[in-house]
């Protein structure tokens, strides 16, 4: 079912979509012709805002915005089915944005099933800017990961110029491998974190918007260290990044990382780094991780810091 409730004309839009399985003509139909999506593509590369939860400061939200076209220009797709509560996170993160001026803003909410259809991928393709709400990322990762509506963000950001983010849990989501949050064992025990060893942290996957690294959030504020250093290690190809509340990793078109926003950012790098396994419970260890803490307005270039 799809439905859409209009605020009053003098107030900027925002609309709520849900796209349940719904015919591709039907679909195809109510995409707005505001959307433009015959327009040409630009072939430019958009960028990422991923923020690490808590409350974000007002400069990450503008940030986001001016990368989307800025107040007037943003069309802006809320995506919020991480969330156990849908409805209420994308209306407060809608409400959020106009709060800051945007004049077009859309809460976009599809199951999987309308997730694989080629008109929603479509309708997504319309947008200069998509954000994921909080909740849980294997909840998003089961709706989007592997369907057309995946490889459409994709081709957004890749070739149109499009900006992604999100927080927390769509922070989470932007890695290839993704922390799931879980740990191996029972949900309640806190033994698996005493030390570093494979397997303590379980991952998943995720939209692999970021390439080269795996992203973790809430991080110095729920003391994450031991987890992102223990899958970067077992990924050590991947840089390892953890994103603290309040701040953001702006993961601009040349690649290179800025950060926004009051925290900071931890990086743990062991692509140079010597790895062994030892022991019954597979404890990892490493020679020449390199770590690097980087700060509001520092700016690094992953493939330069070798």
């Amino acid at each position: 079912m799809n439905t859409e409730s209009e605020v009053p004309s003098s107030a900027p839009r925002v609309r709520v979509l849900r796209i349940l399985a719904l015919p591709v003509l039907a679909l195809a139909l109510a995409t707005p012709a505001s959307h433009g999506l015959a327009e040409a593509v630009t072939e430019r590369r958009g960028s990422l805002v991923i923020i690490g939860g808590g409350e974000r400061p007002g400069r990450i939200h503008q940030r986001f915005i001016a990368l989307a076209g800025g107040t007037n220009h943003a069309r802006i797709a809320v995506l919020p089915m991480a969330s156990g509560e849908p409805e209420r996170s994308g209306r407060l993160q809608a409400e959020e944005f106009r709060g800051f001026g945007v004049k077009d803003v859309d809460v976009v909410r599809f199951d999987r099933t309308g997730a694989m259809l080629p008109a929603t991928a479509e309708r997504l393709m319309g947008y200069t800017g998509v954000f994921f709400t909080g909740g849980d990322q294997a909840r998003l990762a089961a709706v989007l990961v592997g369907t057309p509506c995946e490889t459409a963000l994709h081709r957004m950001r890749d070739t149109r110029g499009v900006v992604v983010g999100g927080t927390s849990a769509g922070a989470a989501i932007m890695s290839r491998v993704m922390i799931t949050g879980d740990q191996r064992g029972e949900p309640d025990r806190k033994a698996d974190f005493a030390v570093v060893r494979r397997g303590a942290t379980l991952t998943s996957t995720g939209l692999g918007l970021v390439t080269n690294a795996v992203v973790d959030q809430h991080f110095i504020a729920r003391r994450r260290q031991n987890r992102l250093v223990g899958v970067t290690l077992e990924h050590p190809e991947l840089i390892g990044v953890g994103i603290d509340e309040a701040t953001a990793l702006v993961v601009l078109p040349d690649g290179s990382w800025e950060v926004e926003g009051d925290g900071s950012v931890m990086v743990f790098d062991a692509r140079g780094a010597k790895v062994r396994e030892e022991g019954p419970h597979a404890n990892l260890g490493a020679i020449g991780v390199r770590f690097h803490l980087l700060l509001p307005g520092d700016r690094w270039d992953p493939t330069a810091g070798r």
